[in-house]
């Protein structure tokens, strides 16, 4: 098992990429901790989990709230006794359109919500996984936002991700030496319900991709197991694609 007797926080893991992912690191040995907005949606996947035999708790709250954040790291602590990984994968499209439509309301949100709760996700568990010896942080960031990968009408989307990926690789030149990773993970298009779930365009975003489709949830979830696992000892500071060769198109 990848991550036997692990213990790992999962953000954003009431559906979609967060749901899977909650759902395959328990699998492999995790103990996890997820978290969400919606409880109920949250309880159902810890109900999927202990039938299955693993081991997970669940605590409702917003990521943009410091103290949700910090309580997330102590039920870590309280329930299995410590941190050692954590998928910070909770986000927002947010607006879609040219920045000059938006307000600061709406561009607020969506830093908030996929940057500044990067922020305040890292700044609770490392601590946690210092006193473990070490640990692996990973962030949900976007391929959008990255090199040539910019989308029209994505604006804030695309600075709040690109953001995340210049944290990631700031926090892993700080903490490397303490056995502390940090990478980002660059999905691209998946099938989720924040992705929506228009026929026409679904099918036009998977034309954007050399594979011609799009991800599924559980493809993006095996990338973000292999970069909290001990398999990726020597992988840290890295934006690691899963994009379907996007990037490489749009380059």
């Amino acid at each position: 098992m990848m991550l036997d007797n692990k213990i790992v926080i999962v953000t954003g893991a009431s559906s979609g990429i967060g749901a899977a992912a909650a759902l395959l690191f328990a699998a492999e040995g995790a103990s996890v901790v997820l978290g969400a907005r919606r409880p109920a949606e949250l309880q159902a996947v810890v109900s999927r989990i202990i039938q299955a035999g693993g081991k997970a708790v669940a605590l409702a709250g917003d990521v943009r709230d410091a103290g949700y954040a910090s309580a997330l790291v102590d039920k870590a602590v309280q329930t299995w006794g410590g941190l050692d990984g954590a998928f910070n994968n909770a986000g927002t499209l947010g607006t879609m359109g040219p920045v000059e439509g938006m307000s600061l309301e709406q561009w607020n949100e969506v830093m908030e919500i996929n940057l500044t709760s990067a922020f305040l996700a890292a700044r609770a568990q490392i601590p946690a996984m210092r006193q473990r010896g070490g640990g692996s942080i990973v962030f949900t960031a976007s391929f959008v936002g990255f090199s040539n990968g910019g989308l029209p009408g994505m604006g804030a989307y695309a600075a709040s991700k690109a953001g995340m990926i210049g944290l990631a690789k700031s926090l892993a030149s700080d903490h490397a030496a303490e056995g502390i990773r940090v990478n980002a993970l660059l999905p691209g298009g998946t099938l989720t319900p924040m992705g929506g779930s228009d026929p026409a365009l679904l099918a036009q975003i998977a034309q954007l991709h050399p594979v011609k489709r799009l991800a599924s949830p559980d493809e993006i979830a095996q990338a973000a197991l292999f970069l909290l696992s001990d398999r990726a000892s020597f992988i840290t500071g890295s934006p690691m694609m899963v994009d379907g060769g996007v990037s490489v198109r749009l380059m």
